[in-house]
């Protein structure tokens, strides 16, 4: 077996045993976020993935419904964020659902950052580098610290293309756990 294929069934079984362990917790926080504020509870994004394919990249809501999308990283306190969404982002379960992005086979559980499309359209040639393999619900730059300035992730990005293997991949999988709990880094 290849490294894909094997990497693909550990996907699979990861993100199918995630999705029915967490499934309480996805019921918790759809309430949790009905209750602080009105709009649907998972939202859709269009991001970009491998090969710089577009796949919808699911979430839970984190922001007011009402809110407009900022098309750079705000360096402010962002009031567009909910009550419930500041503890969502903090702890990084507003990337749970997209589990089911990684079943329906558009990520993987380790890879480079899902991009967002209107990021790619300024990529220079180096940087189209990361879409070679599956973005990933975690990876080498979450748990690298995503405190760090949002240009260092294309160069984490690419540092994990050049260097994926299985080893590395389970060793960004237990160390994203301890980024979550300590809130250095995150999925």
């Amino acid at each position: 077996m290849t490294y894909q294929s094997i990497k693909r069934a550990i996907d699979i079984i990861g993100s199918a045993i995630g999705v029915v362990i967490s499934s309480w917790l996805f019921i918790l926080i759809i309430i949790a976020i009905k209750i602080d504020s009105s709009g649907p509870a998972i939202f859709s994004q269009e991001r970009i993935g491998k090969h710089g394919k577009k796949f919808k990249c699911y979430k839970f809501r984190t922001m007011y419904s009402t809110s407009t999308e900022n098309k750079c990283k705000p360096t402010y306190k962002d009031v567009r964020v909910t009550c419930v969404g500041k503890y969502l982002r903090r702890w990084s379960l507003d990337e749970l659902p997209q589990l089911w992005n990684v079943l329906l086979g558009d990520m993987s559980l380790v890879g480079p950052r899902p991009e967002l499309s209107y990021f790619v359209q300024n990529y220079q040639d180096w940087q189209w580098r990361r879409f070679e393999v599956k973005p990933g619900l975690t990876g080498w730059w979450q748990i690298n610290g995503r405190k760090q300035p949002m240009h260092n992730y294309i160069e984490e990005d690419i540092y994990y293309v050049d260097h994926c293997s299985l080893s590395f991949d389970m060793m960004i999988l237990l160390s994203t756990i301890w980024a979550v709990i300590n809130g250095k880094g995150a999925i």
